[in-house]
């Protein structure tokens, strides 16, 4: 798996690509966490359009993104989610808690 970041004008956009799983969850955790740490977004996208799958680790990654954003006074969402990662997503429920959203 691989993220790309971008910041801009205080918005931390986070791209996805490849599988989001146990194998590479905390990898991803530490890299998003160093990433907010260095830019403190107001904002964080966490664009999944080129993520071929995701399991429930998935969610943990989400979840933990979403935290470190709350604790610095920012939000954070989900974008272009495919089909597969949607129905992971969707069977969590965290859409009650983390804003799924088509694009920006």
């Amino acid at each position: 798996m691989q993220i790309t970041t971008t910041f801009l004008e205080g918005r931390l956009t986070l791209r996805f690509s490849g599988e989001l799983d146990h194998h590479v969850a905390r990898n991803a955790m530490e890299r998003i966490g160093r990433e907010i740490d260095l830019n403190l977004p107001r904002d964080c996208v966490m664009d999944f359009q080129d993520l071929a799958f995701m399991d429930s680790s998935g969610i943990a990654v989400v979840l933990g993104t979403h935290k470190r954003l709350n604790e610095i006074g920012g939000r954070a969402w989900v974008i272009n989610v495919p089909h597969q990662p949607m129905k992971v997503l969707s069977a969590s429920g965290i859409y009650r808690i983390v804003e799924i959203a088509e694009t920006v």
